[in-house]
């Protein structure tokens, strides 16, 4: 209450620290004797009401600044005021520096203070700037307080009486301060009492939209990974309500995600609720096959639970098989990387072929590749499936010769779960379902079992399969190109192929024809893998000695260009020098250079010379073996001049092993020296 004797003594005691530094500690309180102590420092001019006033872009960067405080404050400045309208009192907020932020009050007195003490929007009520004051101390003490009268530094505010609170955030810095300023002859407790719980109010209001906040931020963030991931998601409630739906699974499902929250999933998905029931989940599924809306998807479900370990729902993610397939092919090797600029040669044979290649690759029939081993035939398939319409989808090549042939179907068409013994419980899709869009290669299909060839039969009659043990067809999308080395009309007349299998596969035949057929090729081909090797085994070979290209020339090349390969890879790896001789390759090729070692006349009349068949000399297997071994070792002795332990380094086996072989063949070792 108004005490006017207290007021004087308050007076005489300013008056005092004016004047000489010094006042009573029984009449003045110590909070604002400290107060005029920081004035007096701050050189806040007593007798003058100056102000520091921002200017309009600093006024409207701190108001933008202090948006949400000036928002949650208002319906609290305005309550205050609706008990002290028309009592001369205005409400001030200011942020944490002392600026002020917003005024309320009663026109008149807002005017008269306004033209007078400059308490206005952006004006600086700060100890620096204002010297004590109630809403400057509040925050420079950090406590609520009320002074009045005598009690402000600057006279001219004598007459007033101020009660002031700071505003803290949820980790209790000052974000600012909440102030009523009236006459002082209205001064009351009570004021401060209210201005303190008004400051509460926007404290808890504060802390409790920042929890909001928070908890935006996290749904949003939430919401946002979800959306994020390329994978089909839906959250569901225990109930089987659906509560989240990204947007992989709205484009996926073709469901609006607004329509759709809240409502039973089983009413939203049309799939088989015998094998699982997504509405009422009694576990965890891991990677289960499910139809859905007639395309086949693998779903694993993942329980969340709340504080007491009792589940809420479920996060079910939907992966298309067809997208999963896919993925597998790419990181399973299923791809085609060669293309027809990878077919080398330039031959009329060869050019004809790349041309056949190309053809075969604007058409969607089958292709049926013929030609010996070694010839290319995988090759070719990849070129057509690159320039083909299907280039980005799968190429899977399988060797039917090589799949065991109780397992072959369940390899080719997949199988159900449980289908038999120590069959996956899940089942598991077959290279035709992993094809599915793309190529399947059919390498050796004349060595196909006639029950598959049947099952083979139908998927190119029907364009879909069934696996083993299933009942239900699934349709596949695959272009066939299939190779083989035998005559498969032959095979007919042996009842070993089938021959409508034959006619559904030989639409578009291509022909590779064998190595010794397109002998302009062959420079250019050893050429190519010369420059290969000398790559990927980090050798410098410039050049091939002109009788290694007579002798290849002349060469029937029984195993074609793979044997090829096989012959430069090895002369690459033991030659010495930069330069491949005839001296560096296999026992079979020394014959037919023009100048060769047989010719050297150190060996005219010695056993090598006398034991050299003709390529048409005819034995059997074991004396074959026999021959080729001792002309090895003959040649390695011959190229080390004699030297038995380099003859053995060169072949790779032991000394002791070569001193045993030349004893056993007779060889004298003299004769190479």
């Amino acid at each position: 209450m108004f005490d006017e004797n207290m007021v004087l003594k308050v007076a005489k005691e300013w008056n005092s620290f004016i004047i000489n530094d010094n006042c009573s500690p029984t009449i003045t309180r110590s909070e604002i004797y400290e107060s005029w102590k920081r004035s007096k420092e701050y050189g806040v001019d007593p007798f003058t009401l100056k102000n520091k006033v921002l200017s309009k872009t600093e006024l409207e960067k701190k108001l933008n600044k202090k948006s949400e405080l000036i928002k949650v404050a208002m319906p609290y400045i305005n309550k205050i005021y609706s008990f002290v309208q028309n009592s001369g009192f205005v409400v001030f907020l200011t942020d944490e520096d002392g600026i002020i932020l917003s005024l309320v009050g009663d026109d008149d007195i807002i005017s008269k203070t306004k033209d007078s003490s400059s308490l206005q929007v952006g004006v600086d009520r700060s100890e620096k700037y204002s010297g004590t004051n109630a809403m400057g101390t509040c925050i420079a003490l950090n406590k609520p307080i009320q002074m009045y009268g005598p009690e402000h530094w600057v006279k001219y505010q004598h007459k007033h009486t101020c009660s002031a609170a700071p505003i803290h955030d949820i980790e209790n810095n000052i974000i600012g301060s909440l102030d009523v300023t009236g006459a002082m002859e209205n001064v009351h407790s009570h004021t401060l009492g209210m201005v303190v719980a008004a400051v509460d109010g926007i404290e808890k209001e504060l802390k409790l939209n920042n929890a909001y906040n928070k908890l935006f931020i996290e749904n949003n963030k939430t919401s946002t990974t979800l959306n994020s991931i390329n994978t089909a998601l839906i959250v569901i409630s225990k109930d089987g309500n659906i509560l989240n739906i990204n947007k992989s699974a709205a484009e996926l499902f073709n469901i609006n995600c607004n329509n759709t929250v809240n409502e039973k999933i089983n009413d939203v998905l049309d799939y088989d609720k015998t094998k699982i029931n997504l509405e009422h989940l009694d576990k965890n599924y891991m990677d289960t096959e499910l139809e859905i809306q007639g395309k086949k998807f693998s779903i694993t479900t993942a329980t969340y639970n709340n504080k007491s370990d009792q589940s809420e729902g479920s996060v079910i993610s939907f992966r298309e098989m067809k997208r999963i397939h896919k993925l597998v092919n790419k990181y399973s090797g299923f791809s085609a990387s060669y293309t027809v600029d990878d077919i080398v040669g330039n031959s009329s044979q060869i050019s004809y072929v790349k041309n056949l290649c190309l053809k075969a690759a604007k058409s969607t029939s089958n292709v049926l590749i013929l030609g010996e081993s070694g010839t290319g035939k995988e090759l070719m398939a990849q070129s057509i499936h690159n320039a083909s319409s299907r280039s980005n989808e799968p190429f899977i090549a399988i060797n039917c010769g090589a799949l065991p042939k109780g397992l072959i179907e369940s390899e080719l068409f997949g199988y159900e779960g449980g289908s038999f013994t120590g069959a996956n419980k899940e089942g598991k899709p077959g290279k035709f379902e992993l094809a599915d869009g793309g190529t399947i290669f059919l390498d050796e299909i004349g060595d196909m079992p006639l029950d598959t060839q049947v099952s083979l039969l139908r998927v190119l009659q029907t364009k879909s399969l069934i696996r083993i043990g299933g009942t239900k067809p699934v349709p596949v999308d695959i272009r066939i190109i299939a190779a083989t080395n035998k005559n498969l009309l032959e095979e007919i007349s042996q009842n070993s192929f089938r021959e409508d299998l034959y006619y559904r596969l030989n639409v578009l035949t291509i022909n590779v024809p064998p190595l010794r057929e397109r002998k302009a090729d062959i420079k250019l081909l050893s050429n190519h893998f010369l420059n290969y090797y000398n790559r990927t085994l980090n050798k410098n070979i410039k050049v091939m000695d002109d009788k290694v290209l007579e002798a290849f020339s002349n060469y029937s090349w029984p195993g074609n260009i793979r044997e090829m390969e096989n012959v430069i890879e090895r002369a690459i790896n033991i030659v010495d020098t930069d330069k491949i001789t005839i001296n560096d390759l296999p026992m079979q090729f020394l014959h037919l250079g023009s100048d060769n070692i047989l010719a050297n006349s150190k060996f005219k009349n010695n056993k090598l010379t006398k034991s050299q068949p003709d390529s048409n000399f005819n034995m059997d297997l074991l004396d074959k073996k026999k021959f080729l071994e001792k002309d090895e070792i003959e040649k390695a002795l011959y190229i080390n001049r004699g030297s038995a332990t380099k003859a053995a380094e060169y072949l790779g086996i032991s000394r002791k092993t070569i001193y045993r072989k030349m004893e056993k063949y007779n060889i004298v070792i003299s004769d190479f020296r």
